[in-house]
């Protein structure tokens, strides 16, 4: 980052502080934060204006304006998933929450609060998005089964190497075809060296976390309950009818159901995934050129299916960002 001082550094720490601690209890923060006064709970996200004002004032860049979209919007997330928590306490997914992911993923992919950070810090800024994206999905959504969690725990941990490594193998060979094929690798040599781990590290934290937390733990999770639900209601219709026409019920009715549920299942899961992909190639559609990048889109979107696969073999955000991470820490070094 250019023009990085001891100011910015301690915002950054203090902005990863709310993240690492949702990633390693972050259920046990919302059970704590259940008790709170609900205006509590919606007002505390305000403090996100804090970051912003302290380093904008330190590049004398600070706005008052800015300072209240900082406080106001975090605000206005946790309020929204809140009302989404209440209408829909089957979490099969809200407008509420659809408004949510649709401007976090707007303000991010088409970077309109980058002007009001110093040149080079705008990453700083994402991370103040996250945090208020993760209070808002934990503290007042309480939202299941997102996997954002870090707790050092011996299976989990060689879990979630063993599929994101896995993922990685599967999609390699697909990426690199393809990338060749379409112009868009170009190889190049470079021995190995101990400064590729920092730089994995760092794509891991900043940039491969955050985007398997957005796409894989909070819209493919909720794209799955909503689909969930839509096939299982279509299916309830379609058995309706047909017990009218029939007076008995087959014997096998209640085997026929848990097949159906299965089936359905993993249709739910087949097309959250498809979707979820789709919308992550499209949010590369500006990334490494003024026009629309169509070559990235469709690497992109193949990149998500695996990263998808990774997340949903146990719901965990670690074993995507290690295969996210491993993908774009290759092509760094050697594409």
């Amino acid at each position: 980052m250019q023009n990085f001082n001891s100011t910015d550094v301690a915002v950054l720490v203090l902005e990863l502080i709310p993240a690492a601690a949702f990633g390693f209890a972050g259920e046990r923060i919302a059970r704590v934060a259940e008790r709170w006064p609900r205006m509590l709970r919606i007002l505390l996200p305000s403090l996100c204006a804090l970051p912003y004002a302290w380093i904008s004032y330190s590049h004398h860049i600070f706005s008052w304006p800015a300072a209240a979209l900082y406080a106001v919007v975090p605000i206005a997330i946790a309020w929204l998933l809140g009302q989404a928590a209440s209408a829909d306490p089957e979490q099969r997914g809200t407008w509420q929450d659809a408004l949510v992911l649709l401007s976090l993923g707007l303000a991010v992919d088409l970077r309109w609060l980058e002007g009001l950070w110093p040149p080079g810090l705008a990453g700083i800024g994402k991370l103040l998005l996250v945090d208020a994206g993760l209070y808002g999905f934990f503290v007042m959504r309480q939202l299941r089964g997102m996997g954002f969690d870090f707790r050092l725990r011996r299976n989990d941990f060689w879990n979630d190497w063993k599929t994101g490594l896995r993922e990685l193998a599967f999609f390699a060979p697909v990426v690199i075809a393809f990338g060749l094929a379409l112009g868009f690798l170009h190889p190049h040599a470079h021995a190995l060296r101990p400064s590729m781990l920092l730089t994995w590290l760092y794509i891991f934290v900043f940039i491969a976390v955050p985007e398997e937390l957005f796409f894989r733990a909070w819209t493919q999770n909720l794209l799955e309950n909503r689909f969930r639900f839509w096939l299982k209601s279509k299916n309830k219709e379609s058995k309706d009818n047909e017990l009218k026409n029939n007076d008995s019920k087959d014997k096998d009715s209640k085997g026929k159901e848990s097949e159906d549920n299965a089936r359905l299942d993993r249709h739910a899961r087949i097309l959250s995934l498809v979707i979820t992909s789709l919308l992550f190639g499209l949010s590369h559609f500006n990334k490494r050129s003024t026009h629309f990048n169509w070559r990235y889109v469709i690497l992109a979107t193949i990149a998500g299916i695996f990263y998808g696969r990774a997340w949903r073999q146990n719901r965990r955000v670690p074993a995507s960002a290690i295969t996210h991470a491993s993908v774009d820490a290759i092509w760094s070094f050697w594409f």
